[in-house]
């Protein structure tokens, strides 16, 4: 039998080790599959960037409704490989929902979006000053 050997700051690893939440963080439930946004605004227009690799322009989705903007996608493959007697199966599922509230000051009606090389741009119009000005109105006290 071989002599163990221990050292400084190692543990050996067990079968609870693999089932921590910690040494596997990809696999955590309460880990996040959002993808990552960037925001930026500017007198025209809010911005909305997503990272959204690997995802197909049909699988996205983007809805507005009660002034709320919703990207969503749901991605499905499956893959069957028969060779010489053997059989391989693969699939996988991916889906994520972002939701975003929109202020009042933006024209929902003209948001326009675009795909490219795995980022979905998002471009949020304001409305002109004309339009802000006749949402205010008098309202007579009787």
């Amino acid at each position: 039998m071989l002599p163990m050997i221990t050292r400084r700051n190692y543990k050996p690893l067990t079968l609870s080790d693999f089932l921590n939440e910690d040494f596997f963080p990809t696999f955590n439930r309460n880990a996040s599959s959002l993808p990552a946004v960037n925001i930026r605004e500017d007198e025209k227009a809010f911005y909305l960037e997503l990272a959204v690799p690997g995802m197909d322009r049909k699988d996205l989705r983007i809805e507005v409704k009660d002034d709320v903007l919703t990207i969503s996608a749901e991605q499905k493959e499956e893959k069957q490989e028969d060779v010489e007697g053997f059989r391989r199966r693969e699939f996988s599922y991916s889906s994520f929902c972002r939701s975003f509230y929109l202020p009042e000051d933006v024209n929902g009606e003209k948001i326009g979006a675009n795909y490219r090389d795995g980022i979905l741009n998002v471009e949020i119009p304001k409305l002109e000053e004309e339009k802000k000005k006749e949402k205010i109105r008098s309202v007579p006290i009787s």
